[in-house]
């Protein structure tokens, strides 16, 4: 005989990992803002900015900033490397990095 599914609980969990996972998102986006500086800005214009880039149509803009970007996360895994003698700590922050863009 089957085993018969319990949907209600299979909800609850896909609703729980998914609050978990949605925190994990807006903490990582809040260390993103203190990491890169911006939180000295007001914000309004730390809003602004981010408006901006997400209506640019300008695909060099965009792939500027991502080049951008991608050098930040490899020179802070650097530091870190350094830091704590482990290139693992560092690899592990590019990763993260890359996967938010």
């Amino acid at each position: 005989m089957r085993k018969v599914r319990d949907y209600d609980a299979e909800l609850k969990a896909l609703g729980d990992k998914a609050r978990v996972l949605k925190a994990k998102k807006v903490q990582q986006l809040g260390e993103l803002v203190t990491s890169t500086g911006a939180d000295a800005l007001d914000l309004d214009t730390l809003a602004g900015a981010l408006l901006a880039a997400v209506e640019s149509a300008d695909a060099n803009a965009k792939e500027a900033w991502r080049a951008k970007g991608a050098a930040f996360f490899q020179a802070r895994g650097r530091k870190t490397g350094r830091r704590t003698g482990s290139d693992g700590e560092g690899a592990s922050q590019t990763g993260a990095g890359e996967e938010q863009a």
